[in-house]
């Protein structure tokens, strides 16, 4: 039953994943008003907002956007930094859309940072402790259920993170449609663009949740 419910959300990820590309090179297509750049849309983003500490700065790859808290920095890929397109605009709003809630304090980015310790260290070993939990499992059970509980700070972090995400959307999405970069044509597309993108977090956190119980489920039924 586990194997299939792996397969079912290993083949939802790949699917969400293409999806999300193929949105995104389509709406790539798309310029906005103005012919600004994700570079300048972020600038004007942070501006608008009363954010001067935040630099904004194009990075390597695709689809590796982000904010750094630490470094206050909104790293956006090469197609964004330079794209003027209503994709390029999303994710440059979106991004600094967690410069927002950095700045304003919003609570579930704190709950989130405060953890990013402690998940880290999770990260680096649970699947080692899980490992070695089932291995003993007869003799040693507590070290599986020590991994239980590494797996499952993982997996609130991962549902934690579903509001920061969302909550950065819609911010975005309210921003642009304010400002008048994105009009009563495209403003869907931008909204289609973030939709797509958060389903990749909606899966992972599913995925995480029904690994974790995978793992209850052996740790209860280990004297069968």
């Amino acid at each position: 039953m586990y194997l299939i419910i792996f397969l079912v959300f290993m083949v939802l990820s790949l699917i969400i994943s293409q999806t999300l590309k193929s949105k995104f090179k389509k709406y790539s297509q798309i310029p906005i008003s103005r012919g600004l750049t994700g570079a300048d849309v972020a600038e004007k983003m942070l501006r608008e907002q009363g954010i001067y500490d935040v630099k904004v700065v194009s990075v390597e790859g695709q689809l590796t956007d982000h904010y750094n808290p630490q470094t206050k920095t909104v790293n956006l890929s090469r197609d964004v930094y330079y794209g003027n397109s209503i994709a390029a605009a999303a994710v440059a709003a979106h991004e600094c859309g967690h410069a927002v809630q950095h700045a304003t304090r919003y609570s579930w980015l704190q709950m989130r940072s405060t953890l990013v310790p402690v998940v880290s260290f999770a990260s680096n070993w649970v699947q080692w402790v899980l490992l070695a939990g089932i291995l003993l499992i007869n003799s040693f059970p507590q070290l599986l259920l020590g991994g239980i509980v590494l797996f499952a700070l993982t997996t609130l972090f991962s549902f934690i993170t579903l509001p920061v995400e969302i909550n950065a959307s819609q911010r975005a999405l309210v921003w642009l449609k304010n400002s008048g970069l994105t009009t009563y044509e495209n403003h869907e597309k931008a909204e289609d663009a973030l939709r797509w993108a958060s389903y990749t977090y909606v899966v992972a956190a599913l995925s995480s949740l029904a690994t974790l119980l995978y793992y209850i489920m052996i740790f209860t039924g280990r004297r069968d």
